[in-house]
C-alpha cells in the first residue's frame, strides 16, 4: 500500500504584502510638522511686515488727521505728502548730511574695528584680552552721561557742528561691538594663511589686507550694515552737535514735523517711508554676505 503526500500551499495574494515605510530620515518634517513650522513663518512674516505697509498706508493720506480714521484713507489716497516733503522742505539736504556722516562712520569704524579685531586675533600683546574687555565697558556708559563730555571734547576741537566731529562720536559707539565682531570672525580664519603670508614676504599689514580681508568679506559685511544703520538712525547726539538747519540728519529733519501745537503725522509718515529707502538699498548691496557673516563668527575651528 502506496501513500502519496500531497503538499499544498496556499496562494499568497498580492495585496496582503506590503510594502515596507520609507524611513524618515532624521531632521525630516512630517506633514503635519511642515504645516505648522510654515504657519509659524507666514505668522511672523505677517507680523513683520504689517507696520511698514501700515505706515506706507498712512503716508497716502492726504491729511494730517487720517491717522484717526484710517478707514476713510482708501477713498483718497494721493502721493501729495511725497510731494510736499520733496519740494518743500529740507530732504535733501537732510539726505547729503546723512550718507556724509553715515558713508564716514561705515568706512572709518569698519577700518579701525578690522585692525583692531585682526591684532587681537593674531597678535599676543601684553593684556591683549583685557582690551577686549576694556571696549565693552565704554559701551557701559549711558548716552545722557556722555553728551556733556563728548560736547566739550569736540567744541575744543571746533568740530561742533562739524560732519567729522559727529562722525568720530558715532565711531566711539560702533567700534567696540563691530571690534568684538570682527575679532570672531578672524579666529575661525587659519593661522596658516598668515603664515603663508609670511614666507611670500608680506608684511603684517600686508597679509592682513591681500589674504585677510577678502577671506573676511561676510565678517567685514555685517560690521558695515550695523555702523550704516547706528549712524543713519541716530537722533540724540545728530540733534546736540549739529546746530545748523542745512546739517541737520534725515533723522533729526523728521523731528521737524512735530511742533508743540501740531503734529503733522501725514509729512511724518511719508518722510519715514523715503529715510527707509536708503537703508533698504544698502541691505540690498550687503545681504549675500549677511547670514554667512552672522553665523561664521560664532564658533571657532
Amino acid at each position: 500500500m502506496s501513500t502519496t503526500t500531497a503538499e499544498s500551499s496556499a496562494p499568497v495574494k498580492k495585496d496582503s504584502v506590503k510594502a515596507p515605510r520609507r524611513a524618515r530620515r532624521r531632521g525630516e518634517n512630517t506633514l503635519a510638522g511642515s504645516l505648522v513650522s510654515h504657519g509659524v513663518l507666514i505668522a511672523a512674516s505677517v507680523i513683520a511686515l504689517f507696520p511698514i505697509a501700515w505706515l506706507v498706508y498712512l503716508s497716502l493720506g492726504p491729511d494730517k488727521d487720517d491717522y484717526l480714521h484710517p478707514g476713510d484713507i482708501w477713498g483718497k489716497m494721493s502721493f501729495d505728502n511725497y510731494s510736499f516733503v520733496l519740494q518743500h522742505t529740507e530732504f535733501f539736504n537732510w539726505l547729503k548730511s546723512s550718507l556724509i556722516v553715515t558713508l564716514g562712520t561705515t568706512a572709518i569704524g569698519v577700518l579701525i574695528a578690522a585692525t583692531t579685531g585682526y591684532a587681537v586675533s593674531r597678535m599676543r600683546f601684553p593684556g591683549y584680552k583685557k582690551f577686549m574687555w576694556i571696549l565693552l565697558v565704554t559701551q557701559m556708559f549711558p548716552v545722557a552721561v556722555l553728551m556733556v563730555p563728548m560736547y566739550q571734547i569736540l567744541s575744543d576741537l571746533k568740530l561742533v557742528d562739524n560732519y567729522f566731529g559727529l562722525v568720530l562720536v558715532y565711531c566711539t559707539t560702533v567700534v567696540p561691538y563691530s571690534a568684538w565682531l570682527l575679532k570672531g570672525y578672524f579666529d575661525t580664519i587659519p593661522f596658516e594663511i598668515d603664515e603663508a603670508g609670511r614666507v611670500d614676504g608680506l608684511t603684517p599689514f600686508g597679509t592682513f589686507l591681500r589674504l585677510i580681508l577678502p577671506l573676511a568679506k561676510p565678517g567685514i559685511a555685517v560690521a558695515a550694515f550695523y555702523n550704516f544703520l547706528t549712524a543713519f538712525s541716530e537722533v540724540a547726539f545728530a540733534s546736540t552737535f549739529m546746530l545748523s538747519d542745512d546739517k541737520y540728519t534725515l533723522a533729526v529733519g523728521l523731528q521737524s514735523f512735530v511742533s508743540e501745537h501740531d503734529a503733522q503725522r501725514n509729512l511724518m509718515a511719508a518722510t519715514a517711508v523715503l529715510i527707509a529707502i536708503p537703508a533698504a538699498l544698502f541691505f540690498y548691496l550687503v545681504q549675500k554676505n549677511l547670514v554667512t557673516g552672522l553665523t561664521a563668527g560664532g564658533t571657532k575651528g
